[in-house]
């Protein structure tokens, strides 16, 4: 889990769809619940990570690229990109407690979601927005040691034998 603004997915796609591209500016963003310097999980994104995220590595004459995109290209060092990401995953054990104890059997449940979004900015105004990831995250592991608390141990004399 990582810590966040947003308790759902839900929320953070109708934070994202409030941003109007070339009307909010930098100093809205928090009302929203997105402070870009005091956020966890923003990652600042200069000018070649803009390249390498939204130019193609092989250009085949035409380029289609997003309007924003291109001129925060242009724009160079004056455009800056954040990259958000957010997730809620739990991990619930489930099944019989001695057979997981003793490392026989564990069974786990995933759940959550994940949410990823990106801003361009350019004079203090969000210029291009992208948002994606995934809404539910349903999971399930099941691991078995038919030695149980034994399984490693043939391994780890192997190993410090060396």
């Amino acid at each position: 889990m990582t810590e966040g603004p947003w308790h759902s997915f839900a929320e953070a796609q109708n934070a994202f769809d409030c941003i109007s591209p070339g009307e909010t500016r930098v100093e809205e963003l928090p009302a929203l619940g997105l402070s870009l310097t005091a956020n966890p999980n923003v990652i600042l994104l200069n000018y070649s990570d803009v390249l390498r995220r939204f130019v193609p590595v092989s250009l085949n004459g035409s380029l289609d690229i997003a309007p924003g995109v291109l001129e925060c290209i242009a724009a160079k060092a004056a455009c800056q990109g954040y990259e958000i990401e957010q997730r809620v995953v739990e991990r619930k054990r489930y099944g019989n407690f001695w057979v997981d104890f003793l490392n026989f059997e564990r069974k786990v449940d995933i759940a959550g979601w994940r949410f990823q979004g990106i801003l361009l900015v350019k004079d203090n105004r969000v210029i291009y927005k992208l948002s994606g990831g995934q809404p539910v995250i349903r999971e399930r592991e099941e691991n078995r040691n038919p030695l149980g608390p034994l399984q490693g141990i043939g391994e780890s004399h192997l190993l410090s034998a060396w």
